[in-house]
């Protein structure tokens, strides 16, 4: 039988996927919960991955983002914990765009040599690697040191003085130091940032909530919030430059796709402009965070985005029938929105910002799943994801 020409993603996060320690301890550090590695994707456990019919890995969270863990004997500098997330920190709070987690290493030293050969394996093994690209935000003490000397980092020259500038890769709240209401009194080791940068999710204010993405800073590309939303694309502000070298030096890594993180919180203008400029010296695939109806043909032909998540059509549709929310006939609406761009909508019943289908946040139980990937995995030729653990 000739297989399907079907894109299978198979989504995974390696810091849990070779994780055997057991019991947890709540708020426990790596040593006391333990953390997966990249060995752990042999090529035992990736042709086993590979009988699922995937095509694609996405590694979660592989680029180095902030911690509560001290790896300053490394040369990595050390993060405050007022502006991480949990004692793991958020991968989406990328720390340094040109390096790789230090948590998923054997040995720290050799984190980036392991990355590759984690990359090698899976060629090896007939599948293809995508990673995340989180273009929108990075870490509120973002810093690389691991940049080539030619690159400019992040911020390295903003005026601060100003709020918005086409030249700044950040934006400010000039005069405004940084309060973050919520955070623990550390003495003298509190957390200070003057003027406060904007944060992650929009919030332009010097005193995010703690429901807010006050673990990131949003970054510039171009756009002027404040007065009436007005973009500044020409000449190309220095935000793209920095991002298009970003994907190109993972492109030369070897890896094949980039999924993007709420790509639409980042002007289509961008994506216009780099998404063309990576494809021309390398074939990699970009699927795009994009949870508004209204602007999915904007990001595929505006955009060059190969795929965008359907979430809010058939994942939340589906979900609803499973739960007996909403009867089926009601599956048919979607497929027939997504007229004349359904082979670049990406289906899927599960990932990391959803709940599992047998949690009560959910189904409660996990039959209700199978009709449910049948539908998603069968709609049409358009890819399919499944997050590790479904199977």
């Amino acid at each position: 039988m000739k297989q399907m020409d079907k894109m299978i993603i198979y989504q995974v996060f390696p810091r849990w996927f070779g994780n055997l320690k057991s019991p947890l301890v709540k708020n426990g550090s790596v040593r006391e919960n333990g953390v997966g590695k990249f060995s752990a994707f042999s090529p035992t456990a990736l042709a086993k991955i590979k009988e699922l019919g995937t095509t694609h890995i996405w590694y979660t969270g592989v680029i180095e983002h902030a911690t509560q863990t001290d790896y300053s004997a490394y040369q990595i500098r050390k993060d405050h914990p007022d502006v991480v997330k949990g004692k793991a920190g958020s991968p989406y709070a990328i720390k340094d765009y040109y390096d790789i987690d230090p948590d998923l290493a054997e040995k720290v030293p050799n984190r980036m040599k392991e990355f590759e050969a984690l990359v090698k394996r899976t060629h090896d093994a007939g599948m293809k690697v995508i990673i995340d690209f989180v273009p929108n935000h990075v870490a509120r003490e973002y810093y690389s040191d691991a940049r080539m000397s030619y690159v400019e980092d992040l911020g390295q020259h903003d005026d601060t003085t100003k709020g918005f500038d086409r030249n700044n890769n950040f934006y400010y709240i000039p005069g405004c130091p940084l309060h973050l209401s919520f955070a623990e009194a550390h003495g003298d080791y509190d957390y200070s940032e003057f003027p406060a940068k904007v944060t992650g999710n929009d919030c332009f204010n010097p005193c995010p909530g703690k429901n807010d993405w006050y673990e990131t800073v949003k970054l510039n590309y171009g756009v002027d919030y404040v007065n009436g939303r007005i973009g500044h694309f020409n000449p190309v502000p220095g935000t793209w430059t920095k991002m298009l070298d970003i994907l190109l030096y993972w492109a030369d890594k070897g890896v094949d796709g980039f999924r993007c993180d709420m790509a639409e919180m980042v002007p289509v203008e961008f994506w216009n402009w780099v998404i063309p400029k990576v494809k021309e010296k390398h074939a990699v695939v970009f699927i795009a965070e994009v949870y508004n109806p209204a602007e999915y043909r904007n990001y595929i032909f505006n955009g060059h985005f190969d795929y965008l998540y359907d979430k809010v059509g058939l994942y939340d549709t589906v979900r609803a029938v499973m739960c007996n929310q909403a009867a089926a006939n009601t599956i048919s609406y979607c497929w027939q929105s997504l007229e004349g761009i359904q082979s670049h909508m990406l289906n899927f019943l599960e990932n990391h910002d959803e709940q599992r289908i047998a949690s009560y946040f959910f189904a409660g139980d996990h039959r209700p799943g199978i009709p449910g990937m049948i539908v998603s995995a069968m709609m049409n030729t358009n890819p399919v994801m499944i997050y590790s653990g479904q199977e």
